[in-house]
């Protein structure tokens, strides 16, 4: 059975945003009989989607080994790895030695940034995110010291601190002051519009950089020291031998790879909600069944490391890029009925255009998960049994 698509909802308009009754209480259809009643109405959301379950992929992963004990087979480091990203940090150096003396403010090189810079670096930021499940190499410290040689182009170091945020995400996805992939209640009021989304998805980098300081810090480690050190004498050695426009080339390329550019639309599609859900769907228990994870199978995996298959991801984080498909094959009945999107580029349209989609569409909790250090094994932090 095909999987159904985020992207090309047919709900009848009067059935649609029910679970947005007022947002509060994980949107409780229960609060508001009455507004069930009028089914031309629509009610529009005002708060997150707050829910009271555990997170889904748990659940899943634990369903799938029991069904298909061979997946954990799966996991494990990819040697292919490191040799990608050795090439893309080379590509983008040669870019930056091709353009030192091409002024900034012209079409060659804008051009270039945004075509080959945007996408070299987005892959080296999905190279990174990769690497922070130490799956690079077996050893944990090979991992870390090697995710700093990836964040080389991206021009500031941030590398280091992206693991404990990102595994905290694993572990506390949806929980409200951890998962630092989450909205602040200030961007929600401030940017819940056509404009403000509009932004939003034109300097989500520095969102994506910002937010998770404002939310916890991480300590400050051997590696996130190596981290900075490492990143500011490369960024030296470029002003030094290549000169600035070779340096303002790799700032622009991180810029645009995360801005309006149709790799960054993973960044909105993985955890946004884009389906809406029906009375006759919800659940009368108080319980939310909100997707809160959506994959995407389309060409564009081929450069961001297989990102888009987010549900598979989350499920199984040791899983690498280059095994996820099969553990989709082995599983399929437990993938083939969620949603997903079928274009990032898409995702970002209708994120900035649709008022059905917005800051506020994301599932939070209020409990659970955990904060997760810079001190875990591969073995032991990413499968649970």
């Amino acid at each position: 059975m095909a999987p159904s698509s985020a992207s090309t909802t047919t709900q009848a308009p009067e059935l649609r945003k029910t679970i947005r009754l007022n947002g509060k209480g994980g949107g409780d259809v229960q609060d508001k009989p009455s507004e069930l009643q009028r089914d031309p109405v629509e009610v529009t959301y005002r708060d997150f989607f707050w829910t009271y379950t555990e997170e889904p992929h748990r659940t899943r992963r634990l369903a799938i080994i029991k069904a298909h004990p061979e997946v954990t087979k799966l996991c494990g480091p990819e040697p292919l790895t490191k040799y990608v990203v050795l090439a893309v940090v080379s590509i983008q150096v040669l870019c930056a030695y091709v353009l030192r003396d091409t002024p900034f403010f012209s079409v060659p090189f804008w051009l270039l940034a945004y075509v080959v810079g945007a996408t070299a670096n987005q892959n080296l930021f999905l190279a990174i995110h990769e690497i922070s499940h130490n799956l690079a190499f077996r050893s944990p410290t090979a991992n870390r010291l090697f995710a700093i040689v990836a964040n080389l182009p991206i021009g500031i170091p941030y590398s280091a601190s992206f693991r404990p945020y990102h595994l905290t995400h694993h572990k506390s996805l949806g929980v409200d002051g951890l998962d630092t992939d989450l909205p602040t209640a200030l961007e929600a009021i401030f940017l819940d519009s056509i404009l403000g989304k509009a932004f939003f998805c034109t300097f989500q980098i520095f969102f994506y950089a910002v937010r998770p300081m404002c939310v916890y810090r991480v300590p400050f480690t051997w590696v996130s020291a190596a981290n900075v050190v490492g990143q500011f004498a490369f960024d030296l050695v470029i002003l030094r031998t290549l000169g600035t426009q070779a340096m303002l080339y790799l700032l622009l390329s991180s810029f645009l790879a995360g801005s309006l550019h149709p790799l960054a639309g993973h960044f909105i599609a993985e955890h946004y909600v884009y389906e809406t859900v029906t009375p006759a769907q919800a659940d009368p228990s108080n319980r939310l069944p909100v997707p809160e994870t959506y994959s995407y199978y389309g060409p564009l995996n081929f450069l961001t490391y297989n990102v888009g298959l987010h549900n598979e991801h989350h499920d199984f984080p040791a899983v690498p890029w280059t095994r996820l498909h099969r553990l989709n094959k082995i599983a399929n009945e437990f993938y083939a009925d969620l949603p997903y999107h079928r274009s990032w580029t898409y995702v970002i349209w209708r994120f900035i255009f649709d008022e059905n989609v917005g800051i506020r569409c994301r599932v939070k909790r209020k409990e659970g998960g955990r904060f997760v250090g810079q001190k875990a094994d591969w073995k032991q932090s990413e499968i649970e049994a």
